[in-house]
């Protein structure tokens, strides 16, 4: 989506986007095999938002531009406190589960090429990660974005906090 006006810059160049993987799959036909290609791909904007998208098509670019739209679309809020994330937490989908954990300025982000494509692009800076159980790309990407929809920023916590309080008394 480009808007471009007097006033308005490119929307298109906001957000960063890196590809996690590419796969080749194979339909076996009478004729004989038939290929396509499934295409992994983390988008963000490096100030707290990042969409995971997944497109398959005939050919790579076209599974690629596919899967970036997807991206687009499932965009989610990353709440980033001295860029790194506010307390542990671990995210789950199948058989994988990642731990990202809080660090320290200057450590910079410890993970594995899965799960640094898409904390780099969330605009995290300072991360520790640990994969745990399978290693599979879209699984741990899934549960990746699991652990980063597990976050809440501070206000929000501040606000559970005091409804829980309420319903005590």
């Amino acid at each position: 989506m480009e808007i471009k006006g007097r006033f308005t810059k490119n929307i298109e160049s906001e957000f960063e986007e890196k590809t996690i993987k590419i796969n080749r799959v194979a339909k076996v036909l009478k004729g004989g095999r038939r290929f396509r290609f499934n295409a992994l791909v983390a988008v963000g904007d490096k100030m707290g938002q990042v969409g995971l998208g997944f497109g398959k098509a005939l050919e790579v670019p076209d599974a690629i531009s596919k899967a970036k739209a997807d991206a687009k679309k499932n965009f989610i809020r990353v709440p980033i406190k001295h860029d790194t994330i506010a307390f542990e937490v671990i995210g789950k989908c199948g058989a994988s589960r990642v731990l990202l954990k809080p660090a320290g300025p200057g450590t910079g982000i410890i993970a594995g090429s899965t799960v640094r494509a898409i904390v780099e692009v969330a605009g995290i800076k300072n991360l520790l990660t640990k994969s745990l159980g399978s290693n599979t790309a879209v699984n741990l990407s899934k549960a990746t974005i699991n652990a980063i929809e597990q976050l809440i920023s501070s206000e929000e916590s501040q606000k559970l906090k005091k409804i829980k309080r309420e319903n005590r008394k």
